[in-house]
């Protein structure tokens, strides 16, 4: 079994492990800490909330996830980035090549899903790269053996900011024309990052949670934050802050993953209410096959936004 193999089948193991935690275990687990049945519509704009709120760590150490080296595919560029405290963390990006032209290039900032970035993840963006966007990915704290601590939604958020600075300084980058898509956990921080900045000119969100509770409620194994205090939770669930959206947002599902689609209407109806632009599809398949078709989805949506 090759090195790619091998990693592939711990973190396939991992999910499955995680999925038997869900339907197995989760009954005595649960009662750590309440699941709401519809979380709260928080007050304040949570760009400002992150400004005034610490997560408070009771477990520190890496992302969970079996990880690769971070060696740049054949068509990107390994780059660096600072984020954290003061900028203590040095953190990888897969940038892919491009040729500055005399007009600037619309960039997409994508995030992977799970805790570890991969060449599988890359592989995923060529259709962003063939549709003439600089495609930027970062890796995150604690992932793939990088400094800092895995806080599971909330201290990554500050990464992906720090990315974002680190795109739009890009040469021949056009920093008015930034957009930001994820899935699965990338999908969960697509959210939430886009709730922060104004940097952005749409967002697509890819199979993610908008509900923490539900989330850590069916992986108990990531909480390393104090899951006695409600705000943590809070802090990572982007219905709490659904009229927070800064830009355009497309939000998708396979239609074969009900149990990653939480909430979805809810999200739409609160943002909304608060005047976002924004919808919600189901895109055949389950939370891997229907990859490709949510990112042309994407891309015909960031193509509509940019006109």
């Amino acid at each position: 079994m090759s090195s790619q193999e091998r990693n592939a089948f711990f973190r396939q193991r991992r999910g499955l492990l995680a999925g038997m935690a869900g339907s197995l275990l989760l009954p005595s687990l649960a009662n750590a800490f309440d699941v709401p049945d519809v979380p709260r519509l928080a007050k304040h704009d949570y760009a400002g909330v992150r400004r005034h709120f610490r997560t408070k760590l009771l477990q520190k150490g890496p992302a969970p996830d079996k990880y690769e080296p971070l060696t740049a595919p054949a068509d990107a560029d390994r780059i660096f980035y600072r984020s954290g405290y003061g900028g203590e963390l040095e953190l990888t990006a897969w940038v892919s090549k491009y040729k500055r032209e005399q007009k600037p290039k619309p960039g997409i900032l994508f995030l992977h899903g799970g805790n570890a970035m991969g060449i599988g993840h890359w592989q995923l963006v060529k259709p962003y790269m063939d549709a003439g966007y600089v495609v930027m990915m970062p890796s995150l704290r604690g992932e793939n053996g990088q400094m800092g601590n895995f806080s599971g939604f909330y201290d990554e958020v500050d990464d992906v900011l720090a990315a974002t600075e680190r795109l739009r300084h890009l040469p021949g980058v056009d920093p008015e024309r930034l957009f930001i898509a994820g899935h699965s956990v990338g999908g969960t921080l697509t959210m939430l990052t886009a709730m922060s900045t104004h940097r952005f000119r749409a967002a697509v969100p890819i199979s993610g949670n908008a509900d923490a509770f539900r989330f850590f409620n069916r992986y108990p194994e990531d909480i390393r934050f104090d899951d006695s205090n409600t705000h943590e939770f809070e802090v990572r669930t982007a219905l709490c802050y659904a009229h927070s959206f800064k830009c355009p947002v497309r939000v998708l599902h396979g239609k074969e993953e009900s149990h990653f689609n939480d909430r979805a209407d809810l999200l739409v109806s609160r943002a909304r209410a608060a005047g976002t632009h924004i919808e919600a599809d189901t895109v055949a398949g389950n939370h891997t096959s229907a990859l490709p078709a949510e990112i042309a989805q994407s891309i015909q949506f960031f193509h509509g936004v940019a006109a």
